[in-house]
């Protein structure tokens, strides 16, 4: 076998591991994200808290998305990978612990700690380029991405399974997110990802500055247009449970709307990197800021089961175009030797960016009129001023001199 067939074989190996780690460790994200509201809601002192247990995953994954870039940089991706699996789920069993006594603060304190998985996530598309060929690089983002759409059969289905499966309502969904992370493990083990160099063993300085990197326009829009698409699709749908419920409708039809949404979230993902290729990633990520602005007005034209619907599945659509067109412009503009801090900046900048948004979704869902309709249309109507941020910045850099654009 050549070196180039070992190499590729070596690839393609990486990314079905991963593209199953999406699939099936990540359904615990749906779980949380369609239960923590309501399960906050359950607990809270404050209905105006409700959603600060999904907050707190956020968070949790913001704070720990440099720290575990840098120990996988030191470590290596399975080390990194493993160790926030183990994590998230002692978190899972403090959340259990925290809905069994009651404890809302506890339960919150839970979910933090499990997004320390959120971030770990967060870094399999970048670990699906670690060995593949610049030409592989945008369909492995993409394919590792659509692990998801797994992910959102299973995590729904697992929902369904074990809300009411103890006399605690969400308790047995919990254990049952411990479980998924105990298996973590197991699946890295088969992860063959580069061996970190001597200099990233040993923390040697590597490549441009902090302060260079973040001065290079290409990445600099690539984190704008990144964390403005994900802060976006947090904001709604961290409502959205309780926007579905507060309309009348069913838990269960709050749980298969988020699955909708989040199989137009994945589902897309095994193109995508081909419309990059053909397209440029800039312009596959202008599209999916146009659709996110196409899910709000959705949103915003009234509150039938169907226009959730529509409403959630352009925000997926749209999540996908502008996360995945902007991972890969920020793959693109920087070296290997600059991958941990370009990487953990990144996403650190991108999920305190969700974090933010997730607040924001509690606080004008519950507390902007008294209606869940009023309280929809804040959140929906709160996408636009981002949008127009994302939609400038992307112009500015499409528009800039040819010979103004920074060296890679």
């Amino acid at each position: 076998m050549t070196s180039a067939a070992y190499d590729m074989r070596r690839a393609w190996r990486n990314i079905w591991v991963l593209v199953a780690a999406q699939g099936v460790l990540g359904a615990q994200m749906s779980m949380i994200f369609i239960t923590g509201g309501l399960a906050g809601q359950m607990l809270a002192p404050n209905p105006c808290i409700a959603t600060l247990p999904i907050s707190a995953v956020i968070l949790g994954s913001a704070l720990s998305a440099r720290p575990l870039s840098g120990l996988m940089a030191r470590r290596g991706r399975r080390a990194g990978f493993t160790l926030a699996c183990l994590i998230a789920a002692a978190g899972a069993g403090l959340a259990a612990a925290g809905l069994y006594a009651g404890s809302f603060w506890l339960f919150t304190a839970g979910t933090g700690l499990t997004g320390v998985y959120m971030a770990a996530q967060g870094f399999y598309r970048f670990a699906a380029t670690d060995a593949a060929p610049p030409d592989l690089q945008p369909r492995a983002i993409g394919w590792v991405l659509g692990g998801g759409l797994v992910a959102a059969l299973l995590g729904p289905m697992l929902v369904r399974a074990t809300t009411e499966a103890t006399a605690v309502p969400f308790m047995a969904t919990f254990a049952a997110i411990a479980a998924l992370n105990l298996a973590g493990p197991l699946l890295f083990a088969l992860l063959d990802s580069p061996a970190p160099s001597l200099a990233a063993r040993t923390g040697a300085p590597q490549g441009r500055s902090l302060g260079e990197l973040l001065r290079t326009p290409e990445i600099t829009v690539a984190m704008i247009c990144g964390t403005v698409s994900y802060a976006l699709m947090n904001l709604v749908m961290t409502s959205t449970p309780l926007a579905v419920v507060g309309c009348g409708f069913s838990a269960g039809d709050a749980a298969n709307i988020v699955s909708a949404h989040v199989v137009a979230m994945f589902l897309p993902s095994f193109f995508t990197g081909w419309l990059i290729n053909r397209f440029g990633a800039s312009r596959i990520v202008a599209a999916g800021l146009v659709i996110l602005a196409l899910s709000s007005a959705a949103a915003m034209s009234g509150v039938e089961l169907g226009q959730f619907y529509l409403a959630l599945v352009l925000l997926g659509l749209g999540w996908n175009f502008g996360f995945i067109g902007a991972t890969a412009m920020l793959t693109a503009a920087h070296s290997p030797a600059e991958r941990a801090r370009v990487q953990g900046i990144n996403d650190a900048v991108v999920f305190g960016g969700v974090f933010v948004a997730s607040l924001a979704s509690g606080g004008l869902m519950n507390c902007s009129g008294g209606s869940a309709q009023a309280g929809w249309e804040a959140v929906n109507l709160a996408m636009l001023p981002l949008l127009i941020l994302a939609g400038g910045a992307l112009i500015w850099l499409t528009m800039r001199p040819k010979d103004a654009l920074e060296p890679r």
